[in-house]
């Protein structure tokens, strides 16, 4: 199947056949995978429904240990970064890309290349910010 470019606000999905040798998994950021955070508003584009999310304290016995990382292998989604800081999203189940001011998109299994996204203006190019 042909996935196609997905694009919400700041943030382009773009698919491609595979994860690039040597990348780095990115934690999620709590119980949610962030693609991009709102500078201005705090909003940010994420995953939520990717994996469910053990309760962190400080000592954690061997077995929630043992469950948090079985959590992380069979995650829906991961995050990664490339040696050079290009990120992808690696998806092995539908999960769905939600911001509070745009549509929620379904995201189809598949690798997903994160492009940092610039505009033109005559003084510069500047990173787009929501």
């Amino acid at each position: 199947m042909k996935h196609n470019q997905i694009r919400q606000g700041d943030v382009q999905l773009e698919p491609v056949s595979k994860l690039p040798a040597g990348c780095t998994e990115i934690a999620p950021d709590g119980e949610r995978i962030v693609l991009a955070y709102g500078e201005v508003t705090g909003h940010a584009h994420a995953i939520y429904d990717h994996v469910v999310v053990p309760n962190h304290r400080a000592e954690l016995a061997a077995e929630e240990i043992a469950d948090a990382a079985i959590a992380r292998a069979q995650a829906k989604a991961r995050l990664w970064q490339a040696s050079n800081g290009v990120r992808y999203l690696e998806v092995s189940e539908t999960v769905n890309l939600c911001h509070e001011e745009h549509t929620a998109h379904a995201l189809v299994p598949g690798i997903y290349k994160l492009p940092v996204q610039v505009e033109y203006t005559p003084a510069e190019l500047r990173r787009v910010a929501d």
